[in-house]
């Protein structure tokens, strides 16, 4: 586990995902900074895989810093739309768009769709040096609904409007603890830490 015990920049400057990956890397003892705090730009994703542009942006933090780096590429696919928004989650609805213009636009296109289920996706790329040739990678999915009204206070995104059917609670209804358990990055994050383990 040595390869941890490092400062890792985090490739990302979504404040949601900073504090989920500060909550799951805490009891590791683990000082995570945001690329943001660094000066680093985002890195183009001009890919259409999630791990292909996870790589991207974890060569380009790592590259920059100097440091380790540990970048996501994560997002949700809806069944009945072919897996999208998929890679373009966080810009579903143009460039620039917010929380609120993405679920409208998702919403929309939902309207005449019967089939509501949908998934989240994570894939996780961790490097230890900018020209690391073994990037350990790692992915989990989280499965449910789309539903018609946001419900829960807690989270971002999609997430008052992802409904886990097995708990009857929607992804922002969770209380941070518990999704910190069970939801798509913290599936990734999980099989991150085994694989990282085992070297």
């Amino acid at each position: 586990m040595s390869v941890m015990a490092k400062k890792i920049v985090l490739a990302s400057s979504n404040l949601g995902k900073l504090a989920e990956f500060n909550a799951l890397f805490g009891p590791l003892g683990i000082e995570l900074i945001s690329q943001q705090a660094l000066g680093i730009p985002p890195a183009p994703e001009p890919y259409l895989t999630f791990v292909e542009n996870a790589l991207t942006k974890a060569r380009q933090a790592s590259t920059i810093s100097g440091l380790p780096s540990l970048a996501d590429d994560s997002g949700i696919c809806v069944e009945a739309l072919d897996g999208a928004p998929g890679i373009h989650s966080a810009r579903f609805a143009g460039p620039d768009a917010t929380d609120t213009q993405n679920n409208e636009h998702l919403l929309h296109l939902m309207k005449n769709h019967t089939n509501k289920r949908a998934r989240y996706v994570c894939a996780l790329v961790f490097i230890r040096h900018p020209n690391d040739p073994e990037p350990i990678i790692a992915s989990g999915s989280w499965n449910g609904e789309i539903i018609e009204s946001p419900r829960g206070a807690y989270g971002f995104g999609y997430d008052p409007f992802f409904l886990l059917p097995d708990l009857g609670q929607t992804a922002a209804e969770l209380l941070p603890a518990l999704k910190n358990k069970i939801s798509h990055r913290a599936l990734a994050m999980q099989e991150l830490i085994r694989k990282i383990s085992h070297e």
